[in-house]
């Protein structure tokens, strides 16, 4: 009688916890929807006005002017609840992305190589430029047990972040993604972002005095698991990918093997220490590449992740970015600082390493306008900073306005670079070049 009694209190608890998140998640969408709306209306990509939702409905908009209608909309008891649907939506976004990039191309090893330059111009301008600001502005803004060097190198570690998530889905927007421009930026920002999740790791190791070898033990961990997954899982899941390619269709047992990858992908990279989104793009890039493939799991998956899962996940980080901070003029010569820091390490890094390989100008310039998006990945990274101590309230909300001004810059600077009809002119060019191998074969 008594463990029914229990069962009952614990199925009324959850009914009660159920009642909380649903509404919550239904505001969610409908700040998601008409920020996105707005953002699109502006010429502004749709993610970032699902990133300026999320600040919004947080403790400075929202939670200021109506605190106790935020409490009711979004309790304290959501937030595990959304943490979980949020890391999952980013997870599975980023898993699309990974198996939507086609990275088979007959120039795939020079497009690599192109990357991989581009992520060092864009990681290590950014890091040394702010690195300087952040020394120079430690006795002003750091916290009295944080030495001169590591709150320099966690400054410059964040200004060297490109928004991942983000760009992918600007360029998804765009319909850009499989473009030579797009693949090689995709590239160049993964590589960027866990050259990154590995510094912090290194910065987490310093500061928490757990040694250099936990930091060392993170890296190889994350090298041998691309190599696994790369290696021998992809040519485990070729026989998938024929199957698709025969029948026409993704099947429910199917389903449930790649759902399954994914998971466990995100699983094992958390565990690891360098966030659960690298273990589901890596997972995409371990999938087949058949064209039937891809197009099937697209249309069964990303409609849904990006309208219901990736706005919580906005929404989730946006509830923890406080802008309370920035108070008086004293703090708009550290901020000016930082953004230059910021913006010119990564736009002019990226646009001068592009021209030296080759590209014109106005490409260089408008792959270091959309490398320069930083948007929430930077906001995961300052969060961890803020938590373990490693900053200050003050410094978190200058580089959430830096997140905020360079991504919403990110666009524009493209659009300047390459207009519309350059654009065309290029794809079209890029279209032709790829078919001349086949015609030659023809001929």
């Amino acid at each position: 009688m008594q463990h029914a009694i229990h069962l009952a209190a614990a199925a009324d608890k959850n009914l009660e916890l159920v009642l909380k998140v649903l509404p919550a998640i239904v505001v969610i969408l409908a700040a998601s929807a008409v920020c996105g709306r707005l953002a699109v209306m502006a010429k502004q990509p749709r993610v970032l006005g699902e990133m300026i939702a999320g600040v919004l409905l947080g403790p400075t908009f929202f939670g200021a002017l109506f605190p106790d209608v935020q409490k009711a909309v979004l309790p304290v008891e959501t937030k595990p609840i959304l943490y979980v649907l949020s890391t999952i939506g980013l997870t599975f976004f980023m898993f699309l992305v990974g198996a939507g990039l086609d990275h088979g191309s007959a120039d795939g090893a020079k497009q690599g190589r192109q990357a991989a330059v581009l992520a060092i111009s864009g990681v290590v301008p950014s890091l040394l430029l702010g690195a300087g600001a952040g020394y120079l502005l430690h006795g002003r803004l750091s916290r009295d047990d944080v030495s001169p060097v590591e709150f320099a190198f966690f400054v410059g570690g964040a200004l060297s972040i490109t928004a991942f998530p983000m760009l992918a889905r600007i360029l998804y927007e765009r319909r850009m993604q499989n473009t030579t421009l797009g693949r090689m930026t995709l590239l160049g920002a993964s590589i960027d972002d866990a050259a990154a999740w590995c510094f912090l790791a290194v910065l987490s190791a310093v500061h928490a005095d757990e040694g250099a070898l936990h930091a060392v033990r993170t890296i190889t961990l994350s090298v041998v698991f691309a190599l696994v997954m790369l290696l021998i899982v992809a040519k485990w899941l070729r026989p998938l990918g024929a199957s698709v390619e025969r029948t026409g269709r993704l099947g429910f047992d199917q389903m449930y093997l790649v759902v399954g990858i994914v998971v466990l992908c995100g699983y094992i990279t958390d565990y690891i220490g360098i966030y659960s989104v690298f273990g589901g793009f890596i997972a995409g890039l371990a999938m087949p590449r058949n064209p039937a493939f891809r197009e099937a799991l697209h249309s069964r998956m990303m409609d849904f992740v990006c309208v219901l899962l990736l706005p919580v996940f906005f929404a989730f980080s946006g509830l923890n970015t406080q802008l309370n901070g920035l108070a008086g003029w004293g703090m708009v010569l550290p901020f000016l600082l930082i953004l230059a820091a910021g913006f010119a390490g990564k736009y002019f890094g990226c646009a001068f390493a592009m021209k030296a390989s080759g590209f014109s100008w106005r490409e260089s310039y408008a792959v270091g306008g959309l490398m320069n998006a930083r948007g929430l990945m930077i906001l995961i990274f300052i969060n961890i900073g803020l938590a373990q101590g490693m900053i200050t309230q003050d410094v978190f909300s200058l580089l959430v306005l830096v997140a905020v001004i360079t991504t919403a810059a990110a666009l524009p600077l493209y659009k300047l670079a390459l207009p519309e009809r350059m654009e065309k002119q290029l794809e079209t060019g890029q279209e032709i070049q790829a078919q001349l191998p086949e015609f030659a074969r023809m001929t």
